[in-house]
């Protein structure tokens, strides 16, 4: 298997990180996606599930989740249990798809961007259950960023 090659001297920053992404996606595609799912479980333990209210633990609870982070080439399934965020089990029905560029995601944990805004401008995409993706919304607006 040959290594890609580097993107070429980038023209603006977009054009780069469209590039650079276009070449992590390429390599990311090829790996288990257990891996980066496991880290965002317990990233989201440890960020996520001390500020979450019982309502939406509940409402979250036993659902499976799927994060896609299209630039990157990344889908990662998740599922909220008594003991916290953890891998999605194998055949699980995805109760709710949010998708999104990186740099999307990024400025929606910072508080930079509003997540209806992103919505209607097609940056991010939320399908399934469309409850369960209100309540989900909802707490995270209430909560505020999550990085600063």
């Amino acid at each position: 298997m040959r290594a890609p090659s580097l993107p070429a001297a980038p023209h603006s920053l977009l054009e780069f990180h469209a590039k650079a992404a276009a070449l992590v996606a390429s390599v990311l595609r090829r790996l288990p996606m257990q891996p980066p799912a496991l880290a965002l479980a317990l990233a989201m333990n440890r960020m996520l599930l001390p500020r979450l209210p019982a309502d939406a633990r509940a409402a979250l609870s036993q659902r499976t989740v799927e994060i896609a982070v299209t630039d990157l080439g990344l889908t990662l399934r998740l599922q909220l249990t008594a003991r916290g965020f953890g891998l999605a089990p194998q055949g699980q029905p995805v109760a709710l798809r949010i998708a999104a560029a990186m740099p999307t995601f990024w400025r929606l944990l910072r508080g930079e961007d509003d997540a209806d805004r992103l919505f209607f401008e097609r940056a991010l995409m939320m399908e399934g259950d469309t409850e369960m993706g209100l309540v989900l919304k909802n707490t995270l607006d209430a909560m505020g960023p999550l990085f600063g």
